[in-house]
């Protein structure tokens, strides 16, 4: 018997190996993360699919930059919707086709993240995005109200990021499973709104971390997998040092006492073992952190196999 599955995709995982982010890339890369989820569906697993965009958010922004003097730059939560649109589009068309000739009912639905206007984050932003530019274009952008900082390949873009308290559309995307599609949602950690003081929704210049609001989404919808996918197999205590070791099977006091030991760098690893920490704190059943090609093994894993596919976290 199938399970109810939230599978979290890397923006990453929608570029070329070398990052390349040209539409021709991306549309190959996300044909061979869905020939993966579609051994998953074909196994009677019900699939739910979220995914980052970071490199795609970079090129918007990059557009914005090279075009101000042409059409008004477009606001942060504007590219989040653009890309949830675009890579949303691109993956109901690649499961589509790695599902024939079995019927496939996929959808993607835009998706908006609750954050709190007082969120810390606000007030100290730090999440760099986009590209890398001189200090007069830094400079040029700090004019127009933008943070930016510098980096030792350069200048860039900082914002914040609060913490996502809410999928506000989880309700549409439960409605569309329950129908018997497969859905995206929640595409680079939905786009971040805030509640105003008469109970409407803005959007706001913030990007939400991917993997946080998967770990929402996923209790919001009942999942009982949390699936973070990545392109290692896995968290490594005391990654690079000689003791460096896999992380396989493990439970939640010994990777919190990993990570408060400060084994998972909050750039990288640090959001994806959080993420798998508050979906199993919060009744999950399990969550992996694991490569596209071993998603499949990770779940059917039992309690005796050998070899590390992936870090699993159970309850």
């Amino acid at each position: 018997m199938g399970e109810r599955v939230l599978i979290a995709l890397g923006g990453n995982a929608m570029t070329s190996p070398d990052g390349s982010a040209s539409p021709e890339d991306q549309r190959l890369a996300v044909e061979q993360a869905m020939a993966h989820v579609a051994a998953l569906i074909r196994a009677g697993h019900e699939v739910m699919l979220t995914h980052g965009n970071g490199p795609q958010v970079g090129n918007i922004l990059l557009k914005n930059q090279l075009a101000a003097h042409v059409v008004p730059p477009v606001p942060l939560d504007w590219c989040v919707a653009q890309t949830q649109g675009t890579i949303g589009t691109l993956m109901m068309n690649a499961l589509e086709r790695a599902l024939a000739p079995l019927p496939a009912k996929v959808a993607a639905v835009v998706t908006r993240t609750l954050v709190d206007r007082d969120d810390h984050a606000f007030a100290d932003p730090v999440k760099p995005i986009g590209q890398y530019f001189p200090e007069d274009d830094a400079r040029r952008s700090e004019k127009l109200g933008q943070t930016w900082k510098h980096f030792e390949r350069g200048w860039r873009r900082v914002v914040a990021s609060p913490e996502p308290i809410e999928i506000l559309d989880a309700d549409a995307a439960i409605a569309l499973m329950e129908a018997g599609y497969t859905v995206v949602a929640s595409g680079g950690g939905g786009v971040p709104v805030v509640r105003t003081p008469d109970g409407t929704l803005d959007g706001v210049e913030a990007v939400i971390d991917k993997d946080l609001a998967a770990a929402v989404l996923a209790r919001a919808v009942r999942a009982t997998s949390l699936v973070i996918a990545t392109d290692v197999p896995g968290a490594v205590a005391g990654f690079g040092t000689p003791t460096a070791r896999p992380i396989g099977r493990v439970g939640v006091g010994e990777l919190r006492f990993l990570q408060a030991a400060g084994h998972f760098a909050s750039g990288s690893m640090g959001p994806k073992v959080e993420a798998a920490l508050r979906f199993v704190g919060d009744g999950g059943r399990r969550a992996v952190i694991t490569s596209l090609e071993h998603i499949g093994a990770a779940l059917g894993e039992t309690a005796g196999a050998t070899g590390i596919i992936g870090t699993i976290l159970e309850r």
